[in-house]
């Protein structure tokens, strides 16, 4: 079997049309929402291959349904190896709880990297599935979000977070 190209897939979701991005390998390397911070622009050697993101779309669908509460998919996202880093660091918030970019920066070894990690925090490639709508400022409001500050307070909400 000849190997998969790198393609794209669309996705509905509550907060608009998601568009994932599936590498040569099928690993899911970015997700992001329509008026993203960041979105890349389609490269012309994507094709659509909504069945390369079926699984995500699965999760994803059951995540909205309050169904899921982490996910499982296999992830590439490409950025340097700090950002790499912060973006584990993510992945391991629980639903329904957030946590402070100071929080992040000393989970992983690096207590004045705040600003840095915040930084990290907003190129993450993968939104929601690396929920970094998870981190908050370190008075515990809403800031910083590629997706918007809407998103985040509807994504946090609808995992039972109660914002002050």
């Amino acid at each position: 079997m000849p190997p998969m190209k790198a393609s794209y897939g669309l996705v509905p979701s509550p907060l608009g049309e998601l568009l994932l991005l599936v590498d040569g390998e099928g690993w899911l390397c970015g997700m992001y929402m329509t008026e993203q911070k960041h979105r890349p622009a389609l490269a012309a050697e994507l094709r659509r291959d909504d069945g390369a993101v079926a699984d995500a779309r699965a999760q994803l669908a059951a995540y909205f349904a309050r169904e899921l509460r982490s996910f499982d998919l296999p992830l590439r996202p490409s950025g340097s190896p700090f950002q790499r880093e912060v973006w584990q660091a993510l992945r391991e918030i629980p639903f329904g709880t957030t946590v402070t970019y100071g929080t992040i920066a000393r989970r992983i070894g690096q207590p004045t990297a705040s600003r840095a990690v915040g930084l990290a925090n907003g190129r993450n490639p993968i939104g929601i599935i690396v929920p970094c709508h998870r981190v908050v400022g370190a008075n515990g409001s809403l800031v910083g979000y590629g997706g918007g500050l809407e998103r985040k307070r509807w994504l946090l909400q609808h995992e039972g977070v109660l914002l002050t």
